[in-house]
């Protein structure tokens, strides 16, 4: 066997001065060669290129190129074996054979040194295979034909026979190419020939399906999969051989489309069967890793964008050239609406790698040059036409064999629509006056922004609506108020209103469809919506006006519907990361447990499930760390990183349980406030240790969901009620906001909430799988018996309004007096200090921009504030001139920061003798100066207005105005690619049916 000296960085044989290997070549001579028409079968009639095309009057040489290189799971050397096998038990062997060995150990290097070949050469481990079979080319005598294998590749033995005879029947082939089969199943078809659309993108005629002999009539085709094709020796060189610069993808079908426009054709030969594993290197590997599937994408993506641009009108290469990367934008759009992310990295390294690679696109255009012969318009009817396409997309079962498929929803024949309406009328019922009314107010309700550009400009970075000069980061929360306004872009405040009148048909919804994840049964279904929408905080919420309460409740079931779901499907990432991102918003409190939660469902698809779905799991957190990210850097730039623990909203020190343990215990029993949700008020002077026991079926039915058959999915729900019970327990002990000089404790509601989703859950389970068939008549008792406590504990709440002991009310549609929110409508930036007397004999002074004191324009930046800053000492020292008589030319100092107007407001309810005293002497201090105008006495309070000129408003930095931009840009991307993820599409609905609605093992018996 001659030796050989390898050089792995040969270039293409065809370039002018390419280094080959020195492996003493047999001279290359032209070959003489008779002319013949190509088939008429082809749509065409040209006179082919004598060097393409050569005479069958004598026998061809067959010249077999083996390349190996070790790129699988499995060792190269088995599979060699076996090809090496296949080659010495053909039935018309090959007069020889090259192997070209692309690194591989000492082992894979022994078998081929005993295969008996003519010529071996070595080349480095990260040759492709087109550039392996370029190094053996030199070792070709004149007129050899050309078998290209790879060490997966394992040939029936008489697959050359059938290939040689083929190649030799038809003077007008420049190749065929046999059916590959799959390595361990002959059944399967892996490729019989591939076709292109007229926008390039590469079709396989056959792949994936069950040879039935469906196929063995075709014969011309545009290319073939390149492992197993006999080349015509002639033709191999005139069209120096495959292109290097397609990946390892597309070559069969590149050197089809220069072979028939050279005026050859291309053939199969079914009867002759080539057996492949994917594990070689021709063709793409079998896509059973996610590094594997993402080369393919890559190896694609070059294929197809280099084809592209090789193939392309002279005149129109340089448009297709700057399109490279703004097509790439527009595909990683289009892969994220197809829930396809893993795509996008693939497509941008290949964008970019054909967008650098000039030279191997000037190298594929002069090889195309050089050898064509006939239009490219001649090839259209060997093109696949869209409507073929569609075809064979649309062409796949929507269950496989021994898959599962979806049952129906059953929303209305299983009682779910009615469960809404019912719970839509009791709502109704409960909250009549709220339909008349054009905001809510009372409690910690405020109204909203009056525009939809100032909803979103208070959910922006810049200068907040309160304090003297307050530069940061708006709450997220705002982001949610301002999403929830713009559903009434008329009136803003109005959807809080419509909010609170739907919050009970929606909360039943989102039970409903939550529990739709936990049991298929219609009656339990039923149990967890109605649950769900009277759980004590969530009614509670509604009665006292916590609008983070409600808007918490109503999210959470839906974090739950996809969130358990994350795992497997993109659109259940996307939709979790974007109900995530509001639920952390709309209550920081929570970050911890759902941080555990998260985590732990990150570990459990490492273990359980080999890592599939982490990268959908981890997607999930990246919009809620978006959102909060610029929050998260302020406080902790300013060391109060637990102030992003509080409630966003108006800091209120309602009426909730304190940290004594008797008041846990109502925790414990899911009750937020002292008042036992209101009973204490329904039945004054009547017993009421009998309430917390409502919640006790529930409970018990929770306890037992780890002892069912399905013990995983109750042990998991049971874990997320102590993650929001003892949220609850941690919350009610914590004061990290103050509102004026009265610090707030964390709503413990929000826990509370988080429990009752996983106590509801766990008691389906229970009912749904830990009866046995003879006692399922429990199950009916059971589900009355809770459905009948919860509901009587919510009564209180439900009626409170009707009572008249709720706090909500009708609210007035500006903090400030009327006077003042008629000129903040029209001008923003007109400044109020308000000044209120506290009970210890203080004042509290806080400085309001616009027309009103806003929801969405609260600041956990001021209410968690523990030190003042300059402007809280100037915003200080200005209200202590204020109410001061001896203080001189206070208004002024007013004037220069662009405030002009002074509201004295009432003090807190039941107002205590120092705050008397300090409200007539700050009304008589400012009554005395000659500076400042009286208004009059409002229902807001005493308005003095300043007189003469007033400074406007100092206006944001440029680099405050270019921050805000690069984070709402940033946000906005995140929050986009999430969206895109989450929209469905018929791609993933159809996915989707295949899997089970209820997530976890469940029990089929009784159904």
């Amino acid at each position: 066997m001659p030796a050989a000296t390898p050089d792995a960085a040969a270039s293409d044989p065809a370039a002018p001065g390419a280094a080959v290997p020195s492996v003493a070549p047999a001279e290359t001579t032209p070959s003489g060669t008779a002319l013949s028409a190509p088939d008429p079968s082809a749509g065409f009639h040209v006179s082919p290129s004598p060097a393409v095309v050569a005479t069958a009057s004598a026998s061809h040489r067959v010249h077999a190129v083996v390349v190996v290189r070790p790129d699988g799971r499995a060792p190269a050397a088995f599979h060699l074996k076996r090809t090496l096998a296949s080659l010495q038990e053909q039935t018309r062997r090959p007069e020889a054979l090259t192997i070209v060995l692309c690194g591989g150990d000492e082992r894979l290097r022994d078998v081929v040194t005993g295969a008996g070949a003519d010529f071996v050469v070595n080349a480095s481990a990260s040759t492709g295979f087109a550039a392996a079979t370029a190094l053996a080319s030199p070792e070709l005598s004149p007129g050899e034909a050309v078998w290209l294998l790879a060490q997966d590749a394992a040939p029936v033995p008489d697959a050359l026979a059938r290939l040689a005879g083929a190649l030799e029947l038809s003077p007008s082939v420049a190749f065929v190419a046999p059916k590959l089969v799959r390595w361990d199943d002959r059944s399967e078809i892996v490729s019989l020939g591939v076709g292109m659309t007229r926008y390039g993108r590469t079709v396989g005629l056959a792949d994936g399906e069950l040879d039935q002999g469906q196929h063995d009539a075709r014969e011309d085709v545009l290319g073939t999969d390149v492992r197993g094709i006999l080349v015509r020796g002639d033709a191999w060189r005139e069209l120096s051989g495959l292109d290097r610069g397609l990946a390892g993808a597309d070559e069969g079908l590149d050197l089809g489309v220069r072979a028939r426009l050279a005026g050859a054709r291309v053939s199969l030969v079914p009867a002759a069967l080539v057996a492949v594993a994917g594990d070689g290197a021709a063709g793409l590997p079998a896509p059973n890793t996610p590094q594997r599937r993402r080369r393919i994408v890559y190896a694609e993506r070059v294929a197809q964008l280099h084809r592209r641009l090789a193939y392309a009108p002279l005149a129109a290469l340089p448009l297709h050239w700057l399109s490279l990367l703004p097509l790439a934008v527009w595909r990683t759009i289009v892969d994220l609406v197809r829930k396809q992310p893993g795509r996008i990295g693939p497509e941008w390294a290949a964008a970019v790698v054909v967008f650098v690679r000039l030279v191997s696109i000037g190298r594929a255009r002069h090889r195309i040059a050089t050898t064509k012969r006939i239009p490219w318009a001649q090839l259209a009817p060997l093109r696949i036409s869209q409507g073929e396409l569609r075809e064979r997309l649309d062409d796949e079962p929507e269950v496989a064999i021994g898959g599962h498929r979806r049952g129906d929803l059953r929303f209305f024949s299983g009682g779910g629509a009615w469960l809404v309406l019912g719970a839509l009328v009791v709502s109704v019922a409960a909250f009549p006056a709220l339909l008349a009314w054009p905001v809510l107010g009372g409690g910690a309700l405020q109204p909203l922004a009056n525009t939809v550009a100032g909803l979103w400009d208070e959910a922006a970075f810049g200068q907040r609506a309160l304090g003297l000069d307050t530069v940061g980061p708006a709450d997220p929360f705002a982001s949610v108020l301002a999403v929830i306004g713009s559903l009434a872009p008329w009136e803003p405040s109005r959807a809080l209103v419509v909010l609170w009148v739907l919050a009970l048909p929606l909360a039943a919804l989102g039970g409903w469809m939550a529990a739709t994840r936990v049991t298929e049964r219609p009656i339990l279904r039923l149990l967890g919506g109605a649950t769900w929408a009277l759980a004590p905080t969530f009614v509670v919420a509604l009665a006292q006006g916590r609008p983070t309460a409600v808007i918490l409740h109503l999210l959470l079931p839906w974090l739950f519907f996809a969130g358990s779901v994350a795992h497997r499907s993109w659109s259940g990432a996307g939709a979790a990361s974007i109900l995530l991102a509001a639920v952390v918003a709309t209550a920081p409190s929570l970050a911890p447990a759902l941080a555990v939660i998260w985590l732990a469902s990150i570990l459990l698809a490492v273990v359980l499930r080999a890592g599939r779905g982490v990268a959908r799991l981890i997607w999930t957190a990246i919009p809620a760390i978006a959102l909060a990210l610029p929050l998260i850097w302020n406080a902790a730039a300013n060391g109060r990183l637990w102030g992003l623990l509080a409630d966003p909203g108006v800091p209120w020190a309602g009426p909730q349980v304190g940290p004594d343990s008797a008041a846990r215990a109502l925790l414990a029993a899911g009750i937020p406030t002292p008042d036992l949700a209101g009973w204490t008020t329904l039945i004054p002077e009547g017993p009421t240790w009998w309430v917390p026991l409502l919640t006790a079926p529930i409970a018990l039915l929770a306890l037992a969901a780890p002892l069912t058959q399905r013990w995983a999915v109750g042990t998991a729900l049971l874990v997320v009620t102590a993650l929001g019970m003892g949220t609850a327990f941690a919350a009610v002990g914590i004061s990290v906001a103050f509102s004026q000089s009265i610090p707030v404790a964390i709503w413990p509601g929000a826990g509370l909430s988080l429990a009752w989703l996983g106590a509801v859950g766990g008691a389906l389970v229970t009912l749904d799988a830990g009866l046995a068939p003879r006692v399922t008549f429990v199950r009916g008792i059971a589900t009355v018996v809770v459905l009948a406590a919860v509901a009587t504990l919510a009564v209180p709440s439900l009626t409170a309004m009707t009572r008249r002991t709720a706090t909500i009310a009708n609210g007035p549609e500006s903090t400030l007096p009327a006077f003042v929110a008629a000129q903040g409508r029209d001008d923003p930036d007109v400044g109020t200090i308000v000044l209120t007397p506290q009970a210890a004999g203080g004042v509290s002074a806080t400085v309001v921009w616009g027309a009103s004191e806003t929801l969405g324009g609260q600041t956990t930046m001021l209410a968690t504030r523990t030190r003042p800053t300059p402007q809280d000492a100037v915003v200080a020292e200005l209200a202590a001139d204020l109410v001061t008589s001896s203080a001189d030319d206070v208004v002024a100092g007013l004037s220069e920061v662009g405030i002009s107007f002074i509201l004295l407001a009432p003090a807190m309810p039941t107002e205590s003798d120092a705050a008397r005293t300090m409200r007539l002497s700050a009304s008589t201090a400012l009554n005395q100066r000659d500076t400042l105008d009286s208004v009059g006495d409002t229902a807001k309070g005493e308005l003095w207005r300043v007189i003469g000129e007033v400074a406007p408003r100092p206006q944001e930095a440029a680099s405050v105005v270019g921050i805000a931009r690069l984070i709402a840009i940033g946000q906005l991307i995140v929050l986009g690619i999430a969206l895109l993820l989450a929209v469905p599409t018929a791609a993933s609905r159809r996915e989707a049916r295949r899997t089970p609605r209820v997530v976890g093992p469940h029990w089929q018996e009784g159904r």
